[in-house]
């Protein structure tokens, strides 16, 4: 297959059976620390798919931008829905498998067959008012980014007007946590412990397991009382839009909306900080001329959220890279490999437009992220608000010292440790007096963050760094 992105040339395909290869661990010290080298030898050995060992189950994982797209953009030859694995129908996958709690929730970034496009109907329609900006939801929605931003900087600032932060902890992960209790019409702070058990599962740890089955209780409780009486959210939304699903089927896809609204932006919002205040005078400049969603951009073509794609199955015997994938083999597509890979990288290599076009954080085809819009946008208030209130903000440790976590999906910051300084106090929300059109968005409450565990949390960071 050519491509503007060159053509690999014929190559002698490898046909010997993933399970034969002995593929090496992928999740190493290594890789934790250094995955870009870990893909880089990767791709010299083996080329644009390698065998990869994910903690004792063989998989392909897709290193290729061209090879990425190949696999994205064909839902016929590479469907997703785990009835397509062969090793797992044949019972070779473990019980106890620690990426088995986040792949057996069948939801719309899960599921295969025919429900699915029905499903992503009913997902379009639920997440519309949010997403589109002519609507008094999204407006709604943007005023209360912009009042949780605003809290949890006013919080910051009880540790004085200049001093050190992580703003990993004490921003990044918290904001997008409060954000989906706004979306999901938690009521109170109750939203609280659902959203640490999501990074708990999301981080495949070994409470992976019982935070799951925690976590859709939770979601099964609140699905059935939007059932009974829907509300100005999202799970009221879905459900109008596919009354036929169940209370268990609702609380799936309740899950997938926590994912991806909590980790994934938490991630996008201090990569992008990073970007800004280690990168050149240029980009602070370009960031106070309204430019955040580019600075955003650059961030996930370097250093992406998302590193590894669920899997998607090969549907038949399928050539690909220098291997022939067998149906039923899974194959995961890693976008941070996909970003690096020399073919692609060398070609957009200083052309702001095409990067900021062609990265892979969402995924590519029909298949993309539904809430890509949504998590932007709040990932772009967050950003904007911190660089609006804080007049000076700077890293507390070298750019190649900050402390990365890995986990098979997710690719984040352990911590961010800034020093900062706050601008005056005219530079304070004007979030705090919503216009008409915003009337109504939800706004903290006080009394119900004092009762909250993430706000007893946060505000004990307080106190330890004084």
């Amino acid at each position: 297959m050519e491509s503007q992105f060159g053509d690999s040339g014929s190559v002698d395909l490898d046909d010997t059976r993933l399970e034969a290869l002995n593929p090496q661990p992928l999740l190493t010290r290594d890789y934790e620390t250094r995955p870009a080298l870990v893909y880089e030898r990767l791709r010299q050995q083996h080329g644009p798919v390698a065998p990869v060992d994910l903690l004792g189950v063989p998989a392909w994982l897709v290193l290729g931008y061209r090879e990425s797209l190949q696999v994205l953009q064909d839902d016929d030859a590479w469907p997703k829905g785990l009835e397509n694995w062969r090793a797992r129908s044949e019972g070779r996958v473990p019980a106890d498998w620690p990426l088995g709690p986040s792949l057996e929730v069948n939801h719309v970034l899960i599921q295969g067959g025919s429900g699915y496009r029905t499903l992503r109907i009913a997902w379009d329609a639920a997440l519309k008012p949010f997403q589109d900006p002519r609507h008094p939801q999204a407006k709604r929605l943007r005023t209360a980014v912009t009042a949780y931003a605003d809290e949890l900087i006013t919080l910051i600032a009880q540790g004085g007007s200049t001093g050190v932060a992580d703003l990993s902890a004490q921003f990044s992960r918290p904001l997008p946590l409060m954000v989906a209790s706004h979306l999901l019409g938690f009521p109170g702070s109750q939203g609280d412990d659902a959203l640490m058990d999501m990074w708990r599962v999301l981080d495949a740890g070994p409470d992976a397991e019982p935070a799951l089955e925690r976590l859709l209780e939770t979601l099964a409780e609140l699905a059935a009382a939007k059932l009974k009486e829907p509300g100005d959210d999202f799970p009221s939304y879905l459900l109008a839009a596919h009354p036929d699903l169940s209370l268990d089927e609702l609380a799936r896809e309740l899950f997938m909306l926590l994912g991806m609204t909590s980790d994934h932006v938490g991630i996008l919002v201090s990569n992008t900080v990073v970007e800004v205040v280690s990168g050149e005078g240029g980009v602070r400049a370009s960031l106070s001329a309204g430019m955040v969603r580019e600075a955003m951009n650059r961030a996930v073509m370097r250093k992406p959220p998302l590193v590894n794609f669920v899997p998607r199955f090969a549907a038949k015997d399928t050539p690909i890279g220098n291997y022939t994938i067998h149906a039923g083999d899974p194959v995961w597509v890693s976008s941070a490999a996909a970003h690096a890979d020399p073919l692609f990288a060398e070609h957009v290599e200083g052309s702001t437009t095409i990067s900021t076009r062609a990265h892979l954080s969402w995924g590519a085809g029909r298949r993309q992220c539904p809430a890509r819009e949504l998590a932007s946008t709040v990932a772009a208030v967050g950003v904007s608000r911190l660089f609006e209130r804080f007049s000076d903000l700077d890293l507390a440790l070298p750019a190649d010292q900050l402390p990365w976590r890995s986990s098979p999906f997710m690719r984040g910051l352990r911590s961010l440790p800034v020093r900062y300084e706050l601008a005056s106090p005219a530079e304070q929300p004007a979030a705090a007096t919503p216009e008409p059109e915003t009337a109504g968005a939800v706004v903290p409450d006080p009394s119900a963050r004092q009762r909250s565990s993430l706000w007893r949390y946060l505000t004990g960071l307080i106190r330890a760094g004084r």
